[in-house]
């Protein structure tokens, strides 16, 4: 069976982070291992509490893992210090892993702010340029590009993203600016769930595609992006294509909002488990 890790950090209410990962890792035909960077107290209506697992720690959690059952693809999520994202992109390097998808946290669904500036440098700087694909959703992708200082003075615009050719162009300049492949999501107001990826296939050459969503009318999107991510992982592991990956991924996470969970009092969690056939669902 081929393996995946997850370095990410728990969510108590099971619907985003090492939860969905694992859930999601299980569900799309991989086994999966966790490296914890952070505990959190949440639900699906917001993060009231984080804390944070010291380097050593996810180091030594990482050491553990790698060493005895190999990874055939790695996740991040929500890593939110400098001092962990070294951590994770020296194991990388020490331990020559491939196959790396980098979701890079920095919002909560609820609004809520999970990285701090300084981390959002050491990510760009060590761990980007490492990545097989890495997949920000709008918000992040205009991080990404004000980190990278790519627009001029007078390119101002470049740093708002609101219609599917800027969303085309992020892409471009992000993979320019960092060298790995990227998928932008467009869950985020410039259309219902299109993404775009932009980078190198496995043969060198330049990819630039849509995958097209179709709209499902289901408010509850807790862990969307640490769902989507883990199911590339899990493909990518299992042997596909990056392209390959990215659009079972999007089967997987459509089948998962159609089964219409609802639970909670905010954005619910997403019914990973709705391929199971069981008595006891």
């Amino acid at each position: 069976m081929k393996t995946a890790l997850t370095i990410a950090g728990s969510d108590s209410c099971g619907g985003a982070g090492i939860q969905a990962d694992i859930k999601t890792m299980t569900m799309n035909g991989v086994y999966a291992m966790s490296a914890v960077t952070a505990l959190t107290a949440q639900n699906t209506t917001g993060v009231t509490q984080i804390m944070e697992v010291t380097p050593d720690f996810l180091k030594a959690q990482l050491d553990a893992v790698i060493s005895d059952i190999f990874p055939n693809a790695v996740k991040t999520g929500m890593v939110a210090s400098s001092e962990l994202i070294k951590t994770i992109a020296q194991a990388v390097k020490t331990y020559s892993l491939k196959n790396l998808v980098v979701d890079p946290v920095m919002v909560a669904t609820s609004g809520s702010k999970l990285i701090s500036e300084e981390a959002i440098d050491t990510l760009k700087k060590e761990l980007l340029p490492l990545a097989t694909v890495i997949t920000p959703n709008i918000p992040e992708a205009e991080v990404l590009l004000e980190k990278a200082k790519i627009p001029t003075e007078n390119d101002a615009r470049a740093l708002k993203i609101t219609t599917e050719f800027e969303m085309e162009e992020a892409a471009r300049k992000i993979h320019e600016a960092f060298g790995c492949s990227v998928l932008v999501k467009g869950g985020h107001n410039v259309n219902d769930a299109s993404d775009f990826l932009y980078g190198k296939n496995e043969n060198g050459e330049i990819v630039a595609k849509w995958f097209k969503g179709r709209r499902i009318n289901n408010p509850n999107t807790h862990g969307t992006g640490c769902t989507l991510s883990s199911a590339i992982a899990a493909n990518l592991a299992k042997g596909e294509s990056l392209e390959n990956a990215v659009e079972k991924a999007k089967e997987y996470i459509s089948g998962a909002l159609e089964a219409m969970l609802d639970l909670g009092k905010g954005s619910g969690p997403l019914m990973h488990n709705y391929k199971l056939k069981s008595e006891n669902l």
